[in-house]
């Protein structure tokens, strides 16, 4: 289901700043080699993701879900010189795509990658997050939240991808264990008390949360 008309998106990809040289390689590199190449944030997501960065200045970002390393990629460029990114990702192959990336542009430093299972990774990860981006397994989108709901520094935030899933959210009856966990997961945070949200339509839906 198409949930923006692709004149519009054309549109909003055209008056907002442009990819630099490196990240559009990026993109056009997993565009032309990734079978699963739709997964990538995207231009205007991605656009998005580091003006969320410029303006929360995060110390410590958490990534689940690395895929080719554009998004991370993408926030690397607005974090402070002092802020650092942990990505993980589950399928070793993207992961050794992702830093080849991370090593092309110069991003080590400010980029840490973590191959495995996200639910075992995070709990060993010492840090209250800044910023959390969940761009993972929808099935899990639930658990990721629990486990990092509690270690969000003040003011700290939480972005999930896909929350509207290619529409699939809509349909009656759901169809599909993915359409029906990210529904489950939207009602999860909606009726949440330790949390307050907005769902925007960007791409293929984001929801930003913040603890009250």
């Amino acid at each position: 289901m198409e949930l923006i008309s692709p004149l519009i998106e054309k549109y909003i990809a055209q008056f907002t700043s442009p990819e630099s040289i490196e990240l559009e390689e990026v993109n056009k590199a997993t565009a032309a080699k990734h079978p699963l190449a739709h997964m990538i944030s995207g231009h205007v997501q991605g656009q998005f993701l580091g003006l969320i960065c410029a303006m929360l200045k995060p110390k410590y970002v958490l990534e689940i879900g690395t895929f080719t390393g554009y998004s991370a990629l993408c926030m690397q460029r607005y974090l402070p010189k002092d802020g650092m990114i942990h990505t993980i990702e589950i399928r070793p192959e993207d992961g050794a795509t992702a830093a080849e990336n991370f090593s092309k542009l110069n991003a080590n430093k400010q980029i840490t990658l973590h191959i495995g299972d996200a639910k075992e990774i995070i709990s060993q990860l010492p840090y209250q997050w800044d910023l959390v981006f969940i761009d993972a397994d929808k099935t899990g989108y639930i658990n990721y939240y629990e486990m990092v709901v509690p270690l969000l520094a003040k003011d700290g935030i939480i972005i999930a991808d896909n929350v509207l899933f290619h529409g699939q959210v809509l349909e009656e009856p759901l169809k599909g264990k993915n359409a029906k966990a990210v529904h489950a997961f939207n009602q999860h945070v909606q009726q949440d008390p330790r949390t307050e949200q907005v769902m925007l339509s960007i791409r293929d839906g984001l929801t930003i949360i913040k603890k009250k």
